[in-house]
């Protein structure tokens, strides 16, 4: 059974937190208990069988047609090989590959499984006859979910991206999309206030009312919907299992784990795969100049209430974490009432402040810190110089923040990085940091130079985007949002 974060719903069965996204009246569902695995008996799976393993721990009522559709997914014509994530040694590093699926980045691993999960889901919600996802994206998340929701029948999907806030491939993948169900709205903001208006209006009961009499109900395939964050618990012991295979672990034996993150649902992936049974000693939190989450482990504040900077790792350019809401639940000790009141401070007055007893049980789960944009490029440099090895923006972050936690730790542990993004997403940034002279403002051309470079194949969805034809978009306002939706759909 699944539970408000805020204490204000009555308990759910997983299929209806699901279906319903997040908490009508504000707050995410959490699993009331976390189930315990021995990840030995998970070893010799392959990654199908033990997605499937660990999604029916928390969705036991689903069908067993519906368990194998979803997990089925994870097939060498979806993603590069038999391997959907395959762990790649670079220097003393385990990188775990998470980009080679359709979009070329993380997203693929939950996005392609969330429209099966969700197809049998709605079904415990009476009144819908019609779904409507709304997706806030800071670049990755939307082209995942227009793919994997693409022409799937009952559904609808609008993604709202920030104008000016993605990289130019995010945004030619997400307005290339093809699929009649299919809406892509550019929004005059940043993500902040993209989520922030789509997570309002699943809290509007104006909006549910109007909405339910043409039949739609609202979901969500950002990771505040349990659907999502679900199938990336997997991928931490797939990577466990792999690092004990080759011999750079010994069965039981702990291992770090750096998850560059802006809205904090990668890395509580990896804490619920460690409180489930996974041996792992740290979780380490990276983040970009939108340093939000780092200060917070540092001080206990968290405050939205600062510059907000556009990097070349959009998809961390987030000053509000959905899912840091759920990680202060498990580390109040389930105290809805805290969390409850720390988000009505983070909504009136921008900020909250931490009990000593929560700060302490966090700083106990997680470290953190942050690079700059100098370290972000010389990271790509270093690596690519000393090992061969090309790291988009994001796994840079992680890079430098890993590297940084080794020198003032003295930790040895065997560490793996979560790569979030195939680096010819950000062929530009990349290109640049390896080899400056080579640098052009074309994004296209970017592509193919830092192919020709390093010998590395583009990813086939990247491959031609330039050429394809652009759809209609929509451009609106943050605030203007809600009317747009009712015109589109009603």
């Amino acid at each position: 059974m699944y539970i408000s974060t805020r204490g204000n719903s009555s308990e759910r069965t997983g299929k209806e937190a699901i279906a319903l996204g997040m908490v009508p009246n504000g707050g995410l569902f959490v699993p009331r208990i976390i189930p315990k695995i021995n990840w030995q008996e998970l070893k010799e799976l392959n990654y199908s069988g033990l997605a499937r393993k660990i999604i029916k721990l928390y969705l036991p009522e689903l069908s067993d047609r519906t368990l194998d559709q979803a997990v089925g997914v994870y097939r060498p014509d979806l993603f590069d090989s038999e391997n959907p994530a395959p762990l790649v040694q670079v220097g003393n590093l385990g990188i775990l590959e998470l980009w080679h699926g359709p979009t070329s980045a993380f997203k693929d691993m939950a996005l392609q499984v969330l429209p099966h999960l969700l197809k049998e889901s709605i079904q415990s919600i009476e009144e819908a006859e019609k779904v409507l996802i709304l997706v806030a994206t800071s670049g990755d998340t939307g082209k995942a979910a227009l793919e994997g929701f693409r022409d799937v029948p009952g559904i609808e999907i609008a993604v709202f991206y920030p104008e000016n806030g993605v990289s130019a491939v995010q945004e030619r993948q997400m307005t290339t999309t093809e699929g009649k169900n299919t809406f892509v709205i550019a929004v005059k903001g940043n993500f902040d206030e993209c989520q922030s208006k789509v997570k309002e209006i699943f809290g509007s009961k104006a909006m549910i009312d109007e909405f339910k009499k043409g039949k739609y109900v609202f979901s969500s395939a950002n990771s505040i919907n349990w659907g999502r964050l679900l199938p990336q618990i997997v991928y931490y012991f797939w990577a466990y299992a792999q690092a004990a295979a080759c011999g750079k672990i010994q069965a039981g034996e702990l291992i770090n784990i750096v998850v560059p993150t802006g809205n904090f649902g990668n890395i509580l992936a990896a804490y619920y795969a460690k409180e489930m049974g996974l041996p792992i000693k740290e979780l380490i939190c990276a983040s970009n100049q939108n340093n939000v989450l780092s200060e917070f482990f540092q001080t206990g504040i968290y405050n939205r209430l600062r510059p907000f900077y556009l990097t070349t790792s959009p998809s961390m350019d987030i000053l509000i974490s959905s899912n840091f809401e759920r990680f202060l639940y498990h580390m109040s000790d389930c105290d809805s009432e805290k969390v409850n009141l720390w988000f009505k401070e983070l909504q009136s007055e921008g900020k909250f402040e931490v009990d000593s007893q929560t700060l302490a049980k966090a700083r106990e789960y997680v470290k953190a810190g942050w690079a700059n944009e100098d370290e972000v490029q010389a990271t790509i440099h270093k690596t690519y110089d000393e090992c061969g090895y090309v790291l988009d923006p994001h796994t840079a972050v992680a890079v430098k923040v890993c590297q940084e936690y080794f020198d003032t730790s003295g930790d040895s542990t065997y560490t793996i990085i979560a790569s979030t993004a195939s680096p010819f997403k950000f062929a530009g940034t990349v290109l640049r940091s390896i080899a400056p002279q080579q640098g052009t403002e074309n994004e296209w051309e970017s592509l193919e130079r830092l192919s020709s470079l390093t010998g590395w194949a583009i990813p086939s969805g990247l491959q031609g985007l330039d050429q394809k034809t652009v759809n209609k978009t929509e451009t609106t306002a943050p605030s203007e949002i809600p009317n747009l939706l009712t015109k589109l759909f009603l």
